[in-house]
């Protein structure tokens, strides 16, 4: 399982013209799950996003968790965080689950994530448009113990 973590002031995710998912100060997630991932790396992921702790303190120091300054979280289901390009000039996303499978390991995160912090999501497997201001930049990858892709 991948995570893309980007601190955000705010963020949105609209479908059909309709904002579907609006956060303010917290973590815009982008999401892909593999086709080998467990609710085991469900777990270890929320437990990853929910205590890394990135967030300026009162000195600007990287020190404080999405917990610590009562953030949110903007979930976006990305399976194109599995895309293989080593060959020819077409993505190939065969390590990407298939999307039932997919849907469920996602809603999973979803849920254990919103019981640390309020969630927000996309619509899974819809044609999204992201909003967002990064802050900092900060832009952190995350990946599960023990997966390679």
């Amino acid at each position: 399982m991948k995570a893309v973590l980007q601190l955000v002031k705010e963020a949105s995710v609209t479908v059909d013209n309709q904002v579907v998912g609006k956060i303010e100060r917290g973590f815009l997630i982008l999401l892909g799950v593999s086709a080998e991932d467990t609710e085991t790396d469900c777990r270890y992921l929320v437990d990853k996003i929910s205590n890394l702790r990135v967030f300026p303190d009162e000195f600007g120091k990287m020190n404080l968790s999405i917990q610590d300054v009562a953030g949110q979280a903007l979930v976006v289901s990305q399976f194109t965080l599995y895309a293989d390009c080593r060959k020819g000039r077409r993505p190939n996303f065969t390590a990407a689950a298939p999307p039932d499978k997919a849907q469920e390991l996602y809603e999973k995160f979803v849920a254990l994530l919103g019981e640390v912090v309020p969630v927000e999501t996309g619509i899974f497997q819809a044609s999204m448009e992201v909003s967002l201001i990064n802050d900092g930049p900060v832009t952190i990858l995350l990946e599960s113990p023990g997966k390679e892709g």
